[in-house]
């Protein structure tokens, strides 16, 4: 199996240089490496000249951007799979070998599980419980998974059928042929969640919890005004393609957003979506996710 392993970077040259470190100590080698370089001003082209490691510079086009030319270029030099991931994360040595071996016939994307790098049984990004169909359930007395036991407890074979993609994802090249590229236009947001569900509708998917990848804890980052306007946006308008219940669905992403903005923000940041200047930016962002409007509406 020839194997791409492609990050997506800007303005992150020491975090990306350790996930390179990290690539080049695989047991099981890609078979090359690729960097989309999103407009970086900090030395970024500098380092990968340096290493010699094949780059990628393209406008500051929003992570969508990023993750469709990593991708197209996967299909137009013929891999047979992809390995998609963000600069500021790195797989365990053993991560890809792992993942190749998952990666059968009918198994359109298997990926790594993503671990807080100082606390490495907690996941950075709690995997949801599953309903009857295979979406995260809305009433459940447990809504998240939280650690790597908590995972095994559900699924003891260490296999679990959903996936955080570009953390660590292993995605085959065949299925890529039959859904087609990361939708761009989704710019900061929702891109990951919509190439996920078209993956779904051709092959497999699931989080191999014995790959490890291990990320910073993003509970520590504040988020901009264009994240908390692309996460609502984008939520709104993936509920409306691929999900039940959708006017459920809706409101607890304007609760859920309300509850980011607390934790990253803080209690000033929160009441000036509830009160204050923000408000009205929020209050766009509900009328075009339900007019279904996919687009860069502002810049990052």
């Amino acid at each position: 199996m020839k194997i791409l392993a492609a990050i997506v970077t800007h303005n992150r040259c020491q975090l990306l240089e350790r996930c390179i470190d990290h690539l080049q100590m695989q047991t099981r080698l890609p078979d090359s490496i690729v960097v989309i370089n999103n407009g970086s001003t900090d030395g970024t082209v500098d380092m990968l000249k340096h290493r010699n490691i094949q780059y990628i510079t393209q406008d500051n086009v929003g992570s969508a951007g990023g993750w469709y030319r990593c991708i197209a270029h996967a299909m137009e030099h013929h891999f047979d799979a992809i390995w998609l991931m963000d600069d500021d994360g790195f797989p365990s040595d053993s991560a890809l070998k792992r993942l190749e071996g998952n990666l059968d016939k009918g198994v359109a994307c298997v990926s790594s599980v993503v671990l807080c790098e100082k606390d490495r049984e907690r996941l950075v990004f709690p995997l949801p419980i599953l309903n009857s169909k295979q979406l995260p359930a809305i009433f459940s007395l447990r809504y998240k998974l939280k650690t790597i036991n908590e995972v095994l407890s559900v699924s003891p074979n260490g296999l679990y059928p959903y996936v955080h993609y570009f953390n660590g994802a292993l995605v085959s090249c065949d299925a890529v042929l039959k859904i087609g590229n990361v939708e761009s236009d989704f710019f900061l947001m929702g891109d990951e969640v919509d190439f996920g569900y078209r993956l779904r509708s051709v092959g497999k998917v699931c989080t191999d919890i014995s790959a490890h990848h291990y990320h910073p804890d993003v509970t520590e980052r504040a988020w901009s005004k264009l994240k908390i306007y692309y996460y609502l946006k984008n939520t709104i308008i993936l509920n409306q393609r691929y999900f039940d219940m959708v006017y459920i669905r809706n409101v607890i992403a304007v609760v859920a957003t309300f509850f980011r903005i607390a934790i990253h923000n803080g209690w000033r940041g929160l009441l000036s979506y509830l009160y204050g200047k923000n408000l009205k930016m929020l209050l766009i962002a509900i009328w075009r996710g339900l007019n279904g409007r996919i687009a860069k509406d502002f810049d990052a």
